[in-house]
């Protein structure tokens, strides 16, 4: 691996090489902060992606396009007077100093889950008033819910076990049946809602994540009906000239080759 120096000194290129950029390319100099967003968003999907197929060498790569949008971030901020890398460095540092008293200071901890609440008692001491500030607004329903539910059980407010949160789950399953027996479209979906709420909390109790198992769910099902096409295809058949029956077949065909 790398020396401090050399890892230090590649920082350094990847600074100059975006100066150089910045003043000579008409794209780079065009960029504001808010026509890079949607454009890092899409990096750290791409990233996300990289991390579920476990494929390290993606992952490199995709975590130098993210950390080039943090450079880039931080020197339009330099062209405003506002903050650089520098500023953006020491402001993760401090908080990072902050925040672990039991690593930098004379508080002492049993586990993570006691890290967590002194997390949470932290950030109301900085001058937050609710501990789902930290929560984005934009962040993807599924993700939110889990963020959600790790904040608040930070200050305690959780359930002792999983067998309560299961209960919980059957009672929500029930209710949302019985909406469907009423045919009430608006109860329907809030009874659902819930639902997901409760399932996303039992999957946290067991250390599962939603959004890595929904996704794992997505890619299977996505390579399954791909084999399903592509064996339609050879058969110079199209889909819709196939009936239910025959495309299990190829179904199960598929289940057998994950």
């Amino acid at each position: 691996m790398n020396s401090r120096q050399d890892q230090l000194a590649s920082f350094d290129r990847l600074l100059t090489i975006m100066d150089e950029l910045r003043s000579q390319c008409p794209w780079d100099k065009k960029q504001t902060i808010q026509s890079l967003r949607h454009l890092t968003i899409e990096e750290i999907y791409e990233l996300g992606d990289a991390i579920l197929d476990d494929d390290l060498e993606e992952v490199k790569k995709e975590l130098g396009d993210v950390l080039l949008h943090i450079v880039f971030y931080a020197k339009i901020g330099s062209e405003k007077n506002t903050f650089d890398i520098a500023d953006v460095c020491n402001s993760i540092c401090d908080k990072l100093i902050t925040r672990h008293p039991h690593i930098y200071g004379d508080v002492t901890v049993q586990d993570e889950e006691e890290v967590k609440r002194n997390w949470e008692n932290i950030k109301l001491k900085e001058g937050k008033k609710s501990v789902l500030e930290g929560v984005p607004k934009g962040l993807p329903a599924l993700v939110k819910a889990n963020r959600i539910q790790d904040k608040v059980s930070g200050v305690g407010f959780d359930w002792e076990k999983p067998e309560q949160v299961w209960e919980k789950l059957e009672e929500e399953l029930f209710e949302f049946k019985e909406e469907v027996k009423a045919k009430n479209s608006d109860k329907m979906e809030a009874e659902f809602g819930d639902l997901l709420f409760s399932m996303v909390n039992y999957a946290r109790f067991l250390d599962i994540s939603p959004e890595n198992a929904l996704e794992r769910t997505n890619k299977k099902f996505i390579k399954r009906f791909q084999y399903l096409e592509s064996k339609a295809k050879k058969s110079e058949k199209t889909l819709q000239e196939m009936s239910l029956d025959e495309m299990n077949v190829l179904w199960n065909e598929a289940k057998l080759s994950d």
